[in-house]
């Protein structure tokens, strides 16, 4: 499921961004080509004109000077007077019979575009006429594109006729190459793109993963601990037959520890749920935590003499500032602290709770609640999970009702008031949960 839907994202995410960067290149490669093509056919259209020129000042073409600007420019001469081809076409390519046939297809081509007597009437008559017309076209007989004049010089009776060709296989070759290259620009774009969107929405769903594997990892450890004390009323149930009384109330009796204990864990569940949801109830008003911490310690003290454990208290000396708080939820993060440490600490252990208020020379001020034992003490190993859900650092923890939930729904807690709960170790072993509190 989540590699499906990661690999739909990344398709979705590249193909627009892929579907976009080709639209744009072939933008791009249109106008580039477009100008390319005007350019050349601008650049071919001056040089017809400074060839003109040439040709109007002079009274005699000879040989010599078709070859320089044949030469010069790259181009193809064609020379007739009177629509007889020059001694030139013959003698310098009398091997190249396609020469010829190129020659015939460009006067082909113009003939058959434009007529060579409607030209001749838009021109004012005159005993000396030169006009010359510009036009593209493709040789069947060597498959390439051509720009090609016809430079017409009319001198009274005598028409003399100039025809120019410019290959565009140059032009064609330099318009394939950058298509190649944008192509390759493009395909390595695309590998880029498909690789960084894989990464990227991998990130992005990297958190919904983990949301949902620890979902599952909730629900099985949630099925694990219900399974237990469901399976102790059902074996208690099934004994109560045919039993005396005596027998029944033992049974009855560990029916409703289980049941307090389901209830328990059902409670703490529903807490950690509200968190989640963002429900989790938070009515803050101004608390005296010296008061609130002494009545808590009140509530431990029987629990923890009835263990042997000598349970102490330090309040300052100074008269703290009120504490903006939910002082049940307050109560509730202290008290499973408190529990905790009275659970694994052995007998004629000692714990420690005290509130001291700290504040910096720039800083608001906060209130820090300690609840210090010589327990048993924590790993670092369990230390980067403790505050997990359902995490048991050992597995007597739940023979002593312990379930892995207390310490995340006091995380919970003192996250809601934008404080923070962190675990150290004690001088000479044991453990040091601290809360703070920040004085809003």
């Amino acid at each position: 499921m989540y590699k499906k839907i990661h690999l739909q994202l990344t398709l979705l995410c590249a193909g627009i961004t892929v579907a976009i960067m080709i639209v744009m290149s072939l933008c791009y490669l249109y106008i580039s080509e477009k100008n390319l093509y005007e350019n050349q056919y601008q650049s071919f259209k001056n040089d017809i004109n400074t060839i003109t020129s040439n040709l109007e000042e002079q009274y005699v073409v000879s040989m010599e000077w078709l070859s320089k600007m044949e030469a010069q420019g790259n181009y193809t001469f064609f020379a007739l007077d009177n629509n007889i081809p020059f001694l030139y076409n013959n003698i310098s390519n009398a091997a190249d019979a396609s020469r010829k046939t190129l020659m015939q297809e460009s006067l082909d081509a113009y003939q058959n575009m434009f007529s060579l007597q409607a030209l001749a009437e838009k021109v004012p008559f005159s005993p000396y006429v030169s006009y010359h017309t510009e036009y593209l076209f493709s040789s069947p007989s060597t498959g390439e594109d051509y720009y090609s004049s016809v430079i017409n010089i009319k001198k009274n009776s005598s028409l003399l006729q100039i025809i120019v060709l410019s290959s565009l296989e140059l032009l064609e070759k330099q318009i394939f190459s950058q298509r190649i290259r944008f192509l390759a620009i493009d395909l390595a774009a695309i590998f880029l793109l498909f690789l960084f969107s894989f990464i990227f929405t991998g990130k992005l769903l990297k958190p919904i993963w983990e949301n949902q594997q620890k979902q599952n990892q909730f629900i099985a450890s949630a099925s694990h601990e219900l399974r237990t004390p469901l399976s102790v009323i059902l074996s208690s149930v099934e004994c109560c037959h045919n039993r005396d009384f005596d027998q029944q109330e033992k049974f009855i009796k560990i029916i409703r520890q289980e049941s307090l204990r389901m209830s328990s864990l059902i409670n703490d569940m529903l807490t950690l749920t509200s968190s989640d949801n963002h429900r989790f109830s938070i009515r803050k008003r101004e608390t005296e935590l010296d008061t609130l911490l002494m009545n808590v310690y009140e509530s431990f003290e029987p629990l923890a003499k009835e263990k042997s454990l000598f349970l102490s208290m330090e309040l300052p000396e100074n008269i703290l500032p009120l504490c903006c708080c939910d002082p049940d939820r307050v109560i509730q993060a202290v008290s499973i602290l408190l529990h905790n440490a009275i659970s694994y600490t052995p007998e004629k252990g000692k714990i420690n709770l005290s509130l001291s208020y700290k504040k910096g020379a720039f800083e608001k001020g906060s209130f820090v609640i300690s609840v210090k034992d010589n327990g048993i003490g924590i790993s670092e190993k369990d230390k980067e999970k403790i505050f997990d859900r359902f995490y048991r650092a050992e597995k007597s923890r739940s023979a002593k009702g312990h379930f892995g939930l207390g310490l995340s729904i006091a995380s919970e807690i003192v996250n809601a008031h934008r404080g923070s709960l962190l675990v150290k170790d004690a001088p000479g072993g044991g453990s040091i949960f601290v809360i703070t509190l920040p004085d809003q």
